[in-house]
C-alpha cells in the first residue's frame, strides 16, 4: 500500500484553493508596496533625503553667549590650525561642554580637546567673529562693487567721437546694503 507523502501536510501547502489563495497574497503584497513598486514609505524616503541633505557628520555644539564655535581640520594645508590660533581661535576642552566627553582626545597635540576624526572643535570670541565676517562678507564685496562701478564709469570715445560704455540707468544699479550680523 502506498502512503500519501502529503497526508500530514499543512493546509497552506496544498494546491487546492482554501482560505488563502495566490490571489490573496498578491493583493496583500500590492497593498504593502508603493506606486513605484517599492515597499519604502514616502515618510521613510523623506527622512533619508533630509539626513543626506543636512550632511550632519559632526556633532553640533550647544550655543554659548559670546562665543562662535567651528570645526577645524588638522589636515588642511591651505588653512592650518596654527594660523587660526594666531587669529584668536581657541581649542575647546571636552570639560567645557556637557555631553562631549566621548569626543575627548586622549593623547597628542589636542589632548583633552573635543575632536571627531581629523576635525577639532575651536571657539572664537563673538566680537572677533563678527569683525572677520563683516570684513569678508560686507566690506570686501562692497569695495569690489565700487571698483567695478568706477571702472565702468570711465568713458572712452570711439573713432567717431561717440562715448563708449554708456549704459542708461547704470547710476541706479548700485544699492546700499545694511551691514549684516552673522550667526
Amino acid at each position: 500500500m502506498t502512503e500519501n507523502k502529503f497526508a500530514g501536510a499543512d493546509e497552506r501547502l496544498k494546491k487546492s484553493s482554501g482560505t488563502l489563495s495566490r490571489g490573496d497574497r498578491d493583493t496583500a503584497d500590492a497593498e504593502r508596496t508603493n506606486k513605484d513598486g517599492t515597499s519604502i514609505t514616502v515618510e521613510e524616503r523623506m527622512r533619508t533625503f533630509r539626513s543626506e541633505q543636512s550632511n550632519e557628520v559632526l556633532p553640533t555644539p550647544p550655543k554659548r553667549d559670546g562665543w562662535h564655535y567651528c570645526w577645524l581640520s588638522t589636515t588642511n594645508g591651505s588653512d592650518p590650525i596654527y594660523k587660526r590660533v594666531q587669529k584668536g581661535y581657541e581649542p575647546v576642552k571636552s570639560s567645557e561642554i556637557q555631553g562631549f566627553a566621548q569626543y575627548s582626545v586622549s593623547q597628542g597635540e589636542f589632548e583633552g580637546c573635543v575632536a571627531c576624526n581629523e576635525m577639532v572643535l575651536f571657539k572664537l570670541p563673538d566680537e572677533l567673529y563678527q569683525a572677520y565676517m563683516n570684513h569678508l562678507h560686507y566690506e570686501l564685496p562692497n569695495s569690489e562693487e565700487s571698483m567695478l562701478k568706477d571702472n565702468a564709469a570711465i568713458r572712452e570715445q570711439d573713432s567717431g567721437g561717440r562715448e563708449l560704455g554708456s549704459v542708461e540707468g547704470f547710476d541706479n544699479l548700485a544699492r546700499k546694503v545694511r551691514q549684516p550680523t552673522f550667526a
